[in-house]
């Protein structure tokens, strides 16, 4: 329900495709000629490419949004979808242009001509061709595109993707320079394009030119968080406040464990834990000098620390074993009551599956926590957004201005008029009014897709669970809560482009393989230091050099 629930929808269906792509650069390889350019925008390229951000809120949030900084903020919250959904714009915003357009779809495609394509035709003035393709053979469908050149009109490359698509060698010659219609003041002639935030425009940045349009954009971007059963903890009388540092984490986890009843405190927690050391996801910066995460003394003590939690018999032995498919069932049976999860498990789906095994069943998350629970926690901010679509470079510019006011309507805030229709479709058809919330019809869930429209251009997200109010308010709170704790990495959303040896290093895969094996207990720490040290040797040091040589002297830091 709504288009925070559709993207987390998208980026679960997503997940194991992505893995933790959004915590990282976005990263496109290309060869390794040496006039390679690395695609990073400069300060001054980008002041001068991006929108102006013209807030606009002609729906009214039950719980508005809390600022926490430049590019910070937290999503607002709806208790109810509205009533009287709002116009936004005026008539048909297009002129009668046919177009294709190809988006990724991890679900059955529905017929070409159904009536929800009719009816959005309609709707914006052109024929638009929608061709969803399959989600899983996405990232190898789109290269054969672009190697015969011959991309549609429209396109969706979700940013994990840079690699396989080479996105910045795509920017300028086959995909579309948006920076003349759209830099500066310009943006203001598609006010709903304007009310998407500066920082997700960045996400679709390179070589100080603007290129992408966003979806599903938010100023609260994390990687995840670390849950618990709220519900189980309460009764025990205890509360995420008072786990503030990461022995009161493995307290609660020895107080939590009853393996003779089935029930083990931790599924896996490292990947939203090891930043308690106020260690960065990949980079940092100390005195001037680029530092990999691999290098500083903390991360061994991150290693330790979850090398002993593997093996204080308080993380769950399925979960030792490898088996991550049954997470979330462990979590809803009890079996295990901690674990981390990207944010998008926080929805209406998770909690009805949830109460479905049990009535009590309420997720929560803790607050960002340190190693010692006295320093100023940090949560890193992740690009705004992974969703982007781009114009074909050889559109003509009436063409674009006419795409561009189409991505306008279908930018259109939550729980407008325009929002209803490109989520939900044609009340009576695709849709009716249940407890005032729109429910798809037999004829909607067959045609109505979420990841179809909005994939060429989204609203900023929203959090919204029309029927039950403490998930809206609870995952609202925990935002709010933690939104001073966010903070830019280092290189945040630049767009570096890379040779493919520099992203083999970037990768790390044979020392993060090590690192898992490590924080299951089936290595220690000294095999993670010794993977470290042929890592080095083996592309790490030049590929610090390089970042250093081509990014961190010629942009600077992208924070």
């Amino acid at each position: 329900m709504g288009n925070e629930l559709s993207r987390r929808h998208f980026l679960g269906a997503a997940a194991a495709i992505a893995g933790t792509a959004a915590a990282t650069p976005l990263l496109s390889a290309c060869g390794d000629g040496a006039q390679q350019t690395t695609g990073a925008n400069s300060e001054a390229g980008l002041k001068a490419a991006l929108p102006a951000y013209v807030p606009s809120t002609p729906v009214k949030p039950d719980i508005p949004s809390v600022a926490g900084g430049p590019d910070v903020l937290t999503d607002p919250g709806f208790l109810s979808y509205p009533a009287n959904p709002v116009a936004t714009v005026s008539g048909k915003p297009g002129k009668g242009g046919s177009y294709t357009a190809v988006t990724p779809l991890w679900g059955t495609v529905p017929t070409a001509d159904n009536s929800f394509y009719q009816a959005m035709n309609a709707a914006l003035g052109v024929t638009l061709a929608m061709k969803p393709a399959d989600g899983n053979n996405y990232a190898t469908i789109i290269p054969t595109m672009t190697a015969a050149r011959k991309l549609p009109d429209w396109i969706q490359l979700p940013s994990w993707w840079n690699p396989n698509f080479n996105v910045g060698e795509l920017a300028g010659t086959q995909l579309a320079d948006l920076t003349p219609y759209l830099a500066g003041d310009k943006i203001k002639k598609y006010p709903n394009l304007a009310a998407i935030p500066t920082g997700a425009w960045r996400a679709g940045a390179w070589g100080d030119k603007l290129y992408g349009i966003p979806s599903f954009s938010s100023g609260f971007a994390v990687a995840g968080a670390i849950f618990y059963r709220r519900d189980v903890l309460e009764a025990k009388g205890i509360t995420a406040g008072q786990v503030r540092s990461v022995d009161d984490l493995m307290n609660l986890g020895k107080e939590l464990t009853d393996a003779k009843r089935g029930v083990w405190a931790f599924g896996d927690v490292w990947t939203y834990n090891f930043t308690s050391w106020a260690l960065p996801f990949k980079w940092g910066v100390d005195g001037g000098k680029l530092v990999h995460k691999y290098e500083m003394p903390a991360f061994l003590d991150a290693l330790e620390w979850h090398y002993k939690l593997a093996t204080s018999g308080y993380l769950h032995p399925d979960v030792i074993s490898g088996d991550n498919a049954n997470a979330t069932t462990r979590f809803y049976a009890g079996k295990t009551l901690i674990g981390g999860d990207g944010t998008g498990a926080w929805n209406l789906a998770d909690h009805q599956s949830g109460v479905a095994a049990n009535p009590n069943y309420r997720r929560g998350a803790f607050n960002a926590l340190t190693a010692d629970g006295k320093s100023t926690p940090r949560m890193y901010l992740s690009a705004a957004t992974s969703e982007l679509s781009y114009l074909n470079a050889s559109l003509k510019p009436e063409q674009i201005e006419e795409l561009l006011a189409v991505a306008n309507y279908l930018a259109a805030p939550y729980g407008t008029a325009e929002y209803t229709m490109v989520n939900f479709g044609v009340e009576g058809v695709h849709y009716t009014r249940q407890n005032g919330v729109p429910t798809a019809t037999d004829e909607g869930k067959k045609n109505v897709q979420a990841q179809t429209f909005p994939f060429l251009a989204a609203p900023p997200a929203v959090v919204s669970s029309p029927g039950v109010d403490a998930i809206t308010k609870d995952y609202t709170s925990w935002q709010v809560a933690n939104v001073k704790a966010l903070t830019k990495p280092v290189f945040w959303s630049m767009n570096i482009s890379m040779p493919q040896w520099a992203s083999t290093a970037d990768a790390a895969q044979a020392v993060e393989d090590t690192i898992k094996d490590c924080y299951h207990g089936k290595k220690k720490v000294s095999d993670v230091q010794a993977a470290i040290t042929t890592w080095k040797s083996n592309g790490g040091e030049r590929l610090k050099q390089w970042m250093t040589d081509n990014v961190l002297n010629k942009y600077g830091t992208g924070q």
